[in-house]
């Protein structure tokens, strides 16, 4: 009898919502551990992404998502993302695939829509996110950045912030509750956090020892740092760089605020330190000095295994990438998603943030300097990625895709009896 823990055989098909590069990114991650151990998976995005994200050795398939701006609108707005009738066209979309696919486990990345889709043609759910947005967790509540944030004190926007999250979270929460009643369905629960960590089974994109969560059903588990890197070459000044100090490394991402980038550069430049940057298509001051060298997109998990000092949105798969690389990071956040991240990686002392509206070179110059003088900081950051490195998520990947194979057969089983 075949063991379905270790079936490659069976088709897995893996869903990136493409508002951001990181949900499309992930998915290509597990897409290639899974290929690697001999699985024909496929992998069903956006193409907006293609360039950076070219295929592999695995199938693909286009689905839609929303356009990047009008999710980043929605979130600096406090808006829901998605209203009922764009789910609704999500849930169309999803249905057709998943039965022109067939597969035997779907696993998706902020593809919310499949909690429904899924459930609807009895297809298996995994659903990839991240610990801090779980139920299971107590985050430390800090405001993201709204319309307002710049005409109130830090400390009064994040008491506001938390006293109105939970009915926010709430009224986020509505167009899937109700796109789940509309199909027959229970929903996920009453907040927001239900709706994105439902699934069959939940893996966090997250360690442990950095996102910590409690009273957890089995059904939620640690997956681990994802780590993945653009597909494109070092620039040709890269090999000289090497020889001279550990530089900074700053990238902005795809859903970073790249008016704050002259700002970041000009204190970074002062540190005296080579600075690297991946302008991720944002323009850069026309004058530099000379030890501050740009390309578009760089092989990120190279460059940040040998800097000093990582600067980014906040977002995790770039803090993730940096502190696998044992360095500590710097972040920006805007969104609340980025916001939570830098508010864990402070907590575990492997980084520290700046609020978009405190964004100067002198307030970057400060911290960077307070970062780099700081000898705990890289030793905490080494520790956390060291024992990430030796996690096996590839193995809980399968363990998962296995235990969901074997319960629907055992389901089938014992329902032709």
């Amino acid at each position: 009898m075949t063991d379905v823990r270790h079936d490659t055989s069976r088709r897995v098909l893996f869903v990136g919502e493409a508002v951001t590069l990181a949900h499309v990114a992930r998915p290509i991650a597990l897409v290639r551990k899974l290929v690697a151990r001999g699985y024909r998976p496929v992998l069903a995005a956006d193409p907006r992404f293609a360039e950076l994200c070219p295929a592999g050795d695995w199938e693909t398939a286009e689905i839609r998502s929303i356009p990047s701006a009008d999710f980043l609108r929605a979130l600096a707005r406090g808006k829901p993302v998605y209203d009922l009738a764009t789910l609704e066209r999500y849930v169309d979309d999803d249905l057709a695939l998943l039965r022109a696919v067939r597969p035997a486990v779907v696993i998706g990345d902020f593809r919310i829509s499949l909690a429904v889709s899924a459930r609807l043609v009895g297809v298996p759910y995994i659903n990839v996110t991240n610990a801090y947005w779980s139920p299971y967790a107590r985050p430390r509540w800090h405001a993201p950045t709204m319309p307002w944030s710049r005409h109130v004190p830090a400390a009064l926007d994040d008491r506001v912030f938390r006293f109105a999250r939970p009915l926010a979270f709430r009224l986020h929460a509505r167009p899937m509750q109700a796109l789940a009643r509309r199909h027959g369905l229970p929903p996920a629960g009453v907040e927001l956090r239900h709706v994105y960590t439902d699934g069959d089974l939940t893996l966090y994109a997250d360690s442990p020892a950095l996102v910590a969560t409690y009273d957890r059903p089995s059904s939620h588990r640690y997956l681990g740092f994802i780590d993945w890197a653009p597909s494109v070459p070092l620039p040709p000044w890269w090999e000289a760089l090497q020889a001279a100090a550990r530089p900074i490394y700053v990238t902005l991402g795809s859903s970073g605020d790249v008016a704050k980038l002259p700002h970041v550069l000009t204190g970074l430049a002062r540190l005296g330190c080579p600075v690297v940057v991946a302008a991720a298509g944002a323009s850069t001051p026309a004058s530099l000095p000379g030890h501050v060298h740009v390309a578009d997109y760089l092989p990120g998990d190279v460059v940040a295994r040998h800097s000093c000092l990582v600067v980014c949105n906040g977002g995790s798969p770039t803090s993730h990438q940096a502190l696998l690389a044992g360095v500590p990071v710097l972040g920006i956040p805007d969104n609340l998603d980025q916001v939570l991240n830098m508010s864990y990686l402070q907590e575990a002392g492997v980084g520290d943030w700046l609020r978009p509206q405190q964004v100067s070179a002198d307030s970057v110059e400060r911290l960077a300097r307070r970062l780099l003088a700081d000898p705990q900081l890289a030793a905490r950051a080494a520790s956390l990625g060291a024992a990430e490195k030796r996690r096996d998520i590839t193995a809980t990947l399968e363990q998962a895709i296995g235990e969901l194979c074997s319960a629907q057969e055992d389901a089938a089983a014992r329902k032709a009896h």
